[in-house]
């Protein structure tokens, strides 16, 4: 039996008034998906528990099958892990995005324009960073370069505790009321400010101004953490695993799960992703040897967090792909399959942020084609089933069983 997660990142939503008052998932067209859902158990779960931020970081330990409240120890030391960094027990560690803030005016005046500085390229962002080294890799701090607008600081012997806000939760906002708080966050602050100072006019964003698209021209702080303490995925459930995305997030805790890191050439984070090189390697990898492939695509969350339903509508739509060619060349090669569908957590676009709402999961078995009554897979089929998981980490059992 081979195991496959096949998961779209921040897929589910809200309905939508100017949209026949439905949700991405309803609008997209995925018939694979859907036939799937006749054969296939659907339910709800909740990958975030009650005290948790609804992050990509805690809701993706749930799916992968590690309860949050004895393996999470922050976002940015699970990145940290798939950009390489040493960590020590004293180390604290902040996730770094490269932002547009609004020009002109005193920095606590700003406005968050873009979380991602329009999706910088991973080429200008390490010029960015290895610049900002030259000023901040003093101690305590050093600054490590990650992928596109995610990056990674981490402060030797440091505290943790404070208030550090998501830049994709205040899309168009003021920054004033999510500017960093607690014991400590005048250096981070400071940090910021001088960003902006070196960055404003630097040669990338020069560039970057005249190609129409949006300046990295400040650093903002969030996510942060400790050195984690996962076990592997192979100790507690006794199968060989690799994970699939192209977010450090996601990459890092595959690493620490004790998972192989399969590389996808043209993966990139969002809509323009290679799906199908994605679903390529996922069959290619099971039927050469492991028992377990989580598939991550970020996609929809990321259009989610642009407020855009038609690119959000179009992932979910590639989605259908990738688990139609998954199954059926598994199928084809005489393999016997479990599949589970869902996302990490919701990104509805009207928010362009996370929210901690169940998710729909569908669970299909090739060997085993008794569904629990639905027709199609969406968050309304799902919630009228009536299964509902209080605790989204024991889905994996559910899904190895």
């Amino acid at each position: 039996m081979k195991y496959i997660v096949i998961l779209g990142d921040g897929m589910a939503g809200y309905p939508m008034p100017d949209r026949e008052s439905k949700t991405c998932l309803q609008l997209a067209r995925k018939p694979f998906i859907d036939v799937l859902a006749k054969e296939s158990l659907l339910g709800t779960a909740r990958t975030v528990p009650d005290g948790f931020k609804p992050g990509s970081d805690v809701a993706n330990l749930s799916v992968m099958g590690y309860d949050p409240r004895l393996f999470y120890t922050g976002r940015s030391p699970l990145e940290a892990a798939s950009i390489g960094i040493p960590l020590k027990e004293t180390d604290v560690t902040l996730r770094c995005n490269l932002v547009t803030l609004s020009e002109g005016g005193m920095y606590e005046t700003k406005t968050m324009v873009d979380y991602s500085a329009g999706e910088i390229s991973t080429e200008e962002a390490r010029e960015l960073i290895a610049y900002l080294k030259q000023s901040f890799d003093l101690p305590p701090y050093t600054l490590y370069a990650g992928i596109s607008y995610r990056h990674c600081l981490v402060v030797d012997g440091g505290k943790t505790g404070h208030e550090l806000t998501p830049p994709h939760d205040i899309s168009d906002k003021a920054i004033a009321p999510y500017l960093p708080k607690g014991e400590g966050n005048e250096a981070f602050l400071d940090l910021m400010k001088r960003s902006y100072d070196l960055l404003k006019d630097h040669p990338v964003n020069q560039r970057r101004r005249a190609a129409g698209k949006n300046p990295a021209n400040s650093v903002w702080f969030w996510g942060e953490g400790t050195k984690p303490r996962m076990k592997a995925f192979s100790d507690l459930y006794g199968k060989r695993g690799g994970v699939i995305s192209a977010v450090d997030l996601v990459k890092g805790i595959g690493i620490l799960a004790g998972m192989e890191v399969i590389e996808v050439p043209g993966a990139t984070g969002n809509w323009d992703t290679n799906f199908q090189g994605k679903a390529n390697a996922a069959a290619d990898a099971l039927l050469g040897g492991l028992d377990f492939v989580y598939v991550h695509m970020e996609a929809p969350d990321e259009c989610g967090h642009h407020g855009d339903p038609e690119k959000k509508i179009y992932s979910i739509e590639q989605i259908d792909g990738v688990a139609e060619t998954v199954c059926n060349r598994l199928r084809e090669a005489g393999e016997a399959f479990s599949v589970l569908i869902l996302p990490d957590h919701p990104t509805p676009v009207a928010l362009k942020t996370h929210t901690s709402d169940p998710v729909p999961f569908l669970l299909y078995r090739s060997n085993d084609g008794r569904g629990n009554g639905a027709d199609r897979y969406d968050e309304r089929a799902a919630e009228q089933t009536g299964l509902r998981l209080d605790r989204g980490f024991e889905l994996m059992k559910l899904l190895l069983d």
